[in-house]
């Protein structure tokens, strides 16, 4: 396999997310974004992974019973993934329409919960996979193809 970054193979680092934590929130995030730009990935190609990891960050810290968020990164992609403990999404295609939100009306005072999270993330992704269910949790995969020191 290729180097990325001078590095042989993958470069796989996982991060805890705790539920209601809105001091660290997006913390797990900024290490993701800063770890790609050591790396040397493009700049357009680091911001769409910062903005799904950010947005999948958010979504387990507003809605969930707390999750880990992963990327994994190759010479040709970055692959995000994040998983939370509960307790699911009763609407999936719901859930990844722009706007709809079940944010509480305190979030949404934080300026959280404009149900715009998986669009974004959907967006920001050449791939895109989210699998829930209720009582379970979720489970969120996305990648983002890019090329080291193009």
């Amino acid at each position: 396999m290729p180097a990325v970054g001078g590095l042989d193979a993958l470069i796989s680092v996982t991060y805890d997310i705790v539920a209601n934590d809105f001091v660290r929130a997006g913390e797990a995030a900024s290490k993701i974004k800063r770890l790609l730009q050591q790396l040397g990935v493009e700049p357009g190609i680091i911001r769409r992974a910062a903005i799904a990891a950010y947005e999948a960050e958010m979504n387990v810290v507003i809605h969930s019973y707390g999750g880990r968020i992963a990327a994994n990164i190759t010479a040709d992609s970055i692959e995000i993934l994040c998983e939370d403990s509960g307790p699911g999404i009763p609407d999936i295609e719901k859930a990844l329409q722009e706007g709809y939100s079940t944010a509480s009306e305190d979030i949404r005072e934080m300026g959280f919960g404009a149900g715009m999270g998986l669009p974004n993330i959907r967006r920001s992704a050449e791939e895109f996979s989210i699998e829930s269910a209720c009582g379970q949790g979720t489970r969120l995969k996305v990648k983002i193809l890019h090329k080291v020191g193009d």
